[in-house]
């Protein structure tokens, strides 16, 4: 009986870890097909030259993985200022948070004055106008319950009911 229970378990767990792995690869996949959209709509956007394609994308690259990490630790300071704000020092943690925002803006801040280097300031502008518009455009997808990491969207998450999107 012990063995059969043992047997179980551990077909429970293969199965669960499998199923994680799986999810995981879905969002990765999905992260990367978002990631060339966006790509793709930058560059149909920017019109870049050759040359200034070759100066732009390295900038661009390392500016979003430090906005990817900017946003995450601000993130992670709203889950702090959540979970911990009893029997903990409320004025650290808002700290805290008010230096990751800061962080998330002066990223910003920074590329701007990075893209303005290899690119002329109307390429810049449309830069920041093509970023907006693909934002706007992926929200309203997931307002329809399309392109999210698991099938069905934020709909199958909200009980079948579509999400609102504000515009």
């Amino acid at each position: 009986m012990k063995k059969i229970i043992s047997v179980l378990c551990a077909l429970a767990l293969i199965g669960s870890v499998t199923a994680y792995a799986q999810k995981k690869g879905d969002k990765e996949d999905w992260r990367e097909r978002i990631r060339s959209q966006q790509v793709a709509m930058i560059t149909s956007e920017l019109d870049l030259t050759e040359a200034e394609a070759q100066a732009f994308w390295p900038v661009y690259n390392e500016v979003q993985a430090q906005r990817r990490e900017a946003f995450k630790a601000s993130v992670k300071a709203l889950k702090a200022l959540k979970n911990g704000v009893e029997g903990k020092d409320v004025n650290a943690l808002l700290d805290q948070y008010e230096a990751a925002k800061k962080n998330c803006d002066a990223v910003d801040i920074q590329a701007l004055a990075r893209y303005k280097k290899v690119l002329p300031a109307e390429k810049v502008a449309k830069l920041l106008v093509a970023e907006e518009k693909f934002r706007h455009q992926q929200i309203g997808r997931l307002g329809k319950g399309e392109g999210g990491p698991h099938p069905g969207g934020p709909a199958r998450r909200t009980g079948g009911k579509p999400v609102p999107v504000m515009e």
